[in-house]
């Protein structure tokens, strides 16, 4: 479930598994787009515009329905353990195999139906996909005695259809030591490395092009052209697909699928639960009920922000729950950062369902919780939703079962998005854009910006110096998006907070000494918030932001600026 203020949060979650477990997922494949139907197609084909990517469990997977679309094309991700009806009845107009972990002779290897190759679909296929193709299709793969990790250069055939108006050498991102060996018959070799004979092969006839490197990512220098070449000159496609466009057909199925039943949606105020609650706004009014959770330890003004917008923007039931006193209470004295989020995490579950019940009707319980869950979750989560093939990197609150007794069926209309295509779609929506590109906030909120125990004085300190940090490097950030028009340009900041030790320092302020609390700035450049460094602010920016501090903040007298990168630290310090 998602709590409130979580939305992009990273490090360490809250442990929320102080429950017996049981839950009823409701699986969507997800939405795809209205594309412009062409003269003489029919609805049918019309329905067919989409790439399905087959994911094998691979890191980089995400990022290819993500190029996919950047070009205009709808994709989505589904399990690699798809069978070739279930992608006849959805229509698809091409298939892309992702890489993935494994060996594909290891016993319990992701394999892939065989006549997905006869459905007449063109297919483009990366690292393990490159080498499933070939063990399925006739041909051999074998361990390599030299791997490839990193840059390589490859060489291309003249006349490979794929690699169509690229260079004869380029450079590519390899992460391999298996390779294919032996292509399977029909098919012909196009690229190659000193390393890795077969970096490339294709069956025109067939319509299957593989290629042993990732052109998903940034480093092969012509990943994307190759996509292109794929979508628009092989498969025939158009780049007809937009979050505008997409807007009318995921308000549809939210409502298909609700019918006359009740929704509720745990409502940070974050983007990804904003724009959830947005489009249920959209799609079935007053069925939906928004339950805002008010710890207490939200920034200055986020309360107001979200009650204003979505009790006057949108028409929707809203329940504002002020827990601010019971948090209090139950945070007086605590330190240990585990124990601040345990006691949140459990008080926030009692605060929620304590609104479910209440909001029951006639002995009919609400059938559906909306929640803000985006792809990067579940990819991180061990890849609930794509077969599970992936290695998991940290769990998320949104991404856990219910309390036992507690049943929902979940609707998570942006479980195949990345969290700027959710911006995106926000603003489609009608959102402002103080909500849409919030920053992102960790679920326990200012509990764990403050270093040891909680209290009103602290909170007060930490709210006003954090409000300052954040005006002035949202007006910094500005400027860099005038001048660049990229919202994540070179040092621009990603993320950026003030955090309170548990510490003060003596100080001097108009002639006299002062006892008072250190400010610690931390503002991070990142793109994934995976890895993040440290932002390189001009010292212009620095200084205003502790002269304003020291000014204008009761209570602090000193500001100090984080410049450790995560790894090794963390982005979060609690």
């Amino acid at each position: 479930m998602r709590l409130p203020c979580a939305d992009g949060c990273e490090g360490r979650e809250t442990p929320y598994n102080v429950y017996t477990m049981k839950v009823v997922f409701v699986y969507s494949r997800g939405w795809a787009p209205a594309p412009r139907q062409q003269e003489g197609e029919t609805m049918d084909q019309k329905a067919s515009a989409k790439v399905l990517v087959l994911d094998f469990g691979a890191q980089y997977g995400q990022l290819i329905a993500r190029r996919v679309r950047d070009l205009n094309v709808y994709s989505e991700i589904v399990p690699c353990d798809i069978s070739a009806d279930e992608i006849r009845e959805m229509n698809a107009s091409a298939l892309i195999l992702s890489g993935g972990p494994a060996s594909v002779y290891a016993e319990d290897a992701p394999s892939i139906d065989p006549a997905i190759f006869d459905l007449g679909l063109p297919v483009l296929g990366f690292c393990y996909g490159h080498q499933i193709t070939a063990v399925t299709l006739g041909g051999k793969v074998g361990h390599s005695e030299v791997g490839e990790y990193g840059r390589a250069t490859i060489t291309r055939t003249a006349g490979a259809k794929l690699f169509n108006s690229t260079p004869m050498e380029q450079t590519v991102w390899m992460s391999h030591r298996d390779a294919v060996s032996e292509v399977p018959e029909g098919f012909t070799v196009t690229a190659s490395t000193d390393v890795c004979p077969v970096a490339a092969m294709e069956c025109v006839e067939r319509k299957i092009f593989t290629t042993q490197f990732h052109p998903e990512v940034k480093h092969s220098e012509y990943g994307q052209q190759l996509l292109s070449n794929f979508l628009f000159e092989i498969c025939g496609l158009e780049p007809n697909w937009s979050m505008d466009n997409l807007v009318e057909t995921m308000t549809a199925e939210f409502r298909e699928k609700v019918g006359d039943d009740r929704v509720i949606l745990a409502l940070s105020g974050g983007v990804d639960s904003s724009v959830v609650a947005a489009l249920g706004a959209r799609a079935v009014g007053k069925q939906m009920t928004c339950v805002f959770i008010n710890h207490g330890l939200l920034r200055k003004g986020e309360p107001e922000q979200v009650e204003e917008v979505f009790t006057k923007q949108f028409d929707v039931d809203f329940i504002h729950v002020h827990a601010e006193d019971r948090y209090a209470e139950l945070l007086a004295g605590v330190t240990e950062p585990e124990e601040k989020r345990r006691i949140i995490g459990t008080q926030f579950w009692k605060e929620f369902f304590a609104v479910a019940q209440q909001l029951e009707t006639d002995g009919k319980p609400v059938k559906y919780l909306a929640q803000g869950t985006i792809y990067p979750d579940i990819i991180e989560s061990g890849a609930r939703k794509t077969g599970g093939k992936t290695a998991t990197i940290k769990s998320h609150h949104n991404l856990i079962p219910f309390p036992e007794g507690v049943h929902f069926d979940l609707i998570e209309p942006l479980d195949h998005f990345f969290k700027d295509e959710v911006r995106a779609l926000g603003l489609a929506l009608g959102l402002p854009g103080h909500i849409v590109f919030r920053q992102p906030f960790p679920g326990p909120g200012l509990a764990i910006r403050i270093i040891g125990a909680v209290d009103k004085e602290k909170l007060e300190i930490l709210k006003n110096a954090d409000a300052i940090v954040r005006e002035e490097l949202d007006a910094y950030n500005q400027k860099l998006f005038e001048e660049t028009g990229d919202r994540n340009s070179e040092h621009s900041c990603w993320q950026y907070f003030a955090v309170l030790p548990d510490i003060k320092s003596v100080g001097v302020m108009g002639d006299e000494r002062t006892y008072q609390r250190p400010i610690i700035l931390r503002a991070v450049e990142s793109s994934d918030a995976m890895t993040a460094d440290w932002a390189k602010l001009p010292y212009e920016v620095l200084a205003k932001i502790s002269g304003r501090i020291v000014a204008e903040v009761p209570g602090a007298n000193r500001v100090c600026y984080d410049i450790t990168s995560k790894p090794p630290a963390t982005i979060e310090w609690e």
